[in-house]
């Protein structure tokens, strides 16, 4: 059945369409008297059906379907250039992360400050939501606003309050980097997770050891050197394989 995201809050009832809702409706080709389901992001669905005029939905159902994650995970990525970070939005809120955070880091291709970056949050809003639309979430992921690393380490909660790893593992902490199973390990159901992870070419030093002092630990995704666009969907992948 057809998803539909409407902005919040919803109640029983005739509910208007707005623009881009309106737009998918068109675009699906869906006609007056069809079932869709509608959600506003904040958890839960509505059973409904489009109106004769094709512009509003009448909510008949409230059902309480969640398809969250185990973790609670919050996603940092120094982002990468062209469409690659695009992707990766998409691809981070069908794997469950509740929340990602752009980050500019000294090696990030893509710079955004001001307007333009506020344009760009709103667009990886729009893949977010096109994205829980077509997986099934009913929550809406949060995106950060763009910022640098550094600030985005001195507004994190206490060390003790989230289970941190790092997967750009630095080569002078060979020996502490761990397998991601091994880190995972023992994690309970709910556990606030925050995974970092660097933009093409990686983290620099500096960037790494202010990381390492935040508490995070390095993390090993296997063998292979993978793209900065990949190396946190694998994370994420992974994570979902543990606790399946």
């Amino acid at each position: 059945m057809h998803r539909l995201y409407l902005e919040p809050p919803l109640q029983a009832g005739v509910v208007a369409l707005g623009p881009p809702a309106l737009r998918h409706v068109r675009a699906l080709r869906l006609r007056a008297g069809d079932p869709v389901v509608v959600f506003d992001g904040g958890g839960g669905q509505w059973r409904a059906r489009l109106g004769d005029a094709g512009d509003r939905v009448e909510l008949l159902a409230f059902e309480g379907v969640e398809r969250e994650a185990a973790w609670e995970i919050e996603l940092a990525v120094g982002m990468p250039a062209n469409e690659r970070m695009d992707w990766l939005v998409e691809k981070a809120v069908e794997l469950g992360a509740q929340r990602i955070a752009p980050l500019m880091t000294s090696r990030a291709v893509l710079r955004l400050e001001g307007e333009r970056a506020e344009r760009r949050c709103a667009h990886w809003r729009g893949v977010a939501i096109a994205a829980c639309e077509q997986c099934g979430r009913n929550r809406l992921p949060q995106l950060r606003p763009v910022q640098t690393l550094e600030r985005w380490l001195r507004g994190l909660p206490a060390a003790d309050e989230a289970a941190r790893c790092l997967l750009a593992a630095p080569s002078q902490a060979q020996a502490q980097v761990l397998p991601l199973a091994r880190w995972a390990a023992g994690l309970p159901a709910g556990q606030a997770v925050l995974a970092l992870s660097g933009p093409e070419g990686g983290l620099d030093d500096a960037e790494i050891g202010l990381a390492l002092r935040a508490g995070f630990v390095p993390v090993s995704l296997g063998p292979r050197t993978l793209r900065a666009e990949t190396a946190p969907l694998a994370l994420l992948a992974g994570l979902a394989a543990l606790r399946a």
